[in-house]
């Protein structure tokens, strides 16, 4: 079975830049580079990891795609474009060159217009990605998912990944209005979800694991286990409780799938979603 992390991020902490990390969040307020988190995957038996964009930058780009030239498990770079850019198509043809970039994101969560994913400059930029082979990831609240199941049904052959199960209210365990509008967009076959993110919606300090099941079987049930890969999202993680309970959690949850279904989870999905070199 071959392991991918599909979710993590590096960084060299900038106070300005990232000043959505708040004081609370003080352990992962400095640099976290490759070599943090070599030993942490060898640990949990994961061959290789996808990174993502934690800045909206070409210069974020640049940073990421260095990091994966030189450090053979980055298996692909989720990066960030404007696709709202008059000159978004000559951008995807230039990453396009590296095959290390498999998609782009955007940080819609933060957005003031709630909808911008369906303005029609945004929705132009959606266009052209398959056309330069490359993935989308949908970063939002759960307020956007019924906005996120027009995009993704105007673009039936584009291949989207809701990051982090679209950050439901786990810590108030509100399940009914979420499970109702993610179950809308999992309707869609070209649509994954990322099982990455949850810990961070909980109670940082005193989470258990059943308080993460009601969640994990919507999505399970709604998007099946060929739509669905593991992510760590590290080392925002680290806030309530670290990469490797993180794992031994959703490894208890999987306790009794098949090895099929497992190898399909903790990295099948990903490479084939990001059609991943490995």
């Amino acid at each position: 079975m071959y392991k991918i992390d599909a979710h993590q991020h590096f960084w060299k902490f900038d106070p300005v830049r990232d000043s959505w990390i708040t004081e609370e969040m003080d352990v992962i307020r400095r640099d976290f580079l490759p070599q943090d988190l070599m030993h942490i995957l060898m640990h949990n038996q994961i061959q290789g990891c996808v990174a993502v964009q934690a800045s909206q930058s070409e210069k974020e780009n640049q940073f990421l795609l260095e990091l994966a030239a030189s450090t053979p498990f980055i298996k692909g770079v989720v990066g960030w474009v404007d696709l709202q850019a008059n000159d978004i198509e000559e951008q995807l043809k230039h990453y396009g060159k590296n095959e290390k970039m498999v998609g782009f994101r955007h940080v819609l969560q933060g957005e003031p217009q709630r909808d911008l994913m369906l303005k029609p400059e945004f929705k132009h930029g959606i266009s052209l990605l398959n056309k330069y082979g490359f993935t989308y990831d949908i970063l939002i609240f759960t307020d956007q998912l019924k906005y996120t199941a027009q995009l993704v049904a105007e673009f039936p052959k584009q291949r989207f990944v809701i990051d982090h199960i679209a950050k439901p209210d786990i810590k108030n365990k509100e399940v009914k209005e979420w499970e109702k509008d993610i179950s809308e967009v999992a309707k869609y076959p070209n649509v994954y979800c990322k099982v990455s993110g949850m810990v961070t919606e909980a109670n940082w300090y005193d989470w258990e694991e059943e308080d993460f099941k009601p969640y994990m079987d919507v999505v399970f049930d709604a998007f099946g286990i060929d739509r669905l890969m593991f992510g760590s999202d590290w080392p925002v993680c680290m806030v309530a409780g670290g990469y490797n309970r993180v794992v031994k959690m959703v490894r208890h949850y999987m306790a009794d799938f098949s090895d099929t279904d497992k190898a399909k989870f903790w990295g099948g999905n990903a490479i084939k979603f990001y059609n991943l070199e490995v």
